[in-house]
């Protein structure tokens, strides 16, 4: 069954997950992170959205 619409108002926070498939790893390295982070600031600036707050989590078994 598909996931509902998100529903979308300028000027209000939205909560956005980004995972990997079948619990894969999404990053192997430092660079991988730092890569990914610097590419959502981008994306950032070039849409003017405010980041407020971000976490970056491994797939390992413990997190969960």
């Amino acid at each position: 069954m598909p996931r509902p619409a998100r529903i979308h108002l300028p000027g209000f926070p939205q909560h956005i997950t980004q995972r990997s498939n079948n619990r894969q790893a999404t990053f192997y390295a430092d660079d991988d992170y730092r890569h990914y982070l610097e590419l959502l600031l981008a994306a950032c600036d070039r849409h003017a959205c405010a980041l407020h707050a971000y976490l970056v989590m491994t797939n390992d078994e413990q997190f969960l």
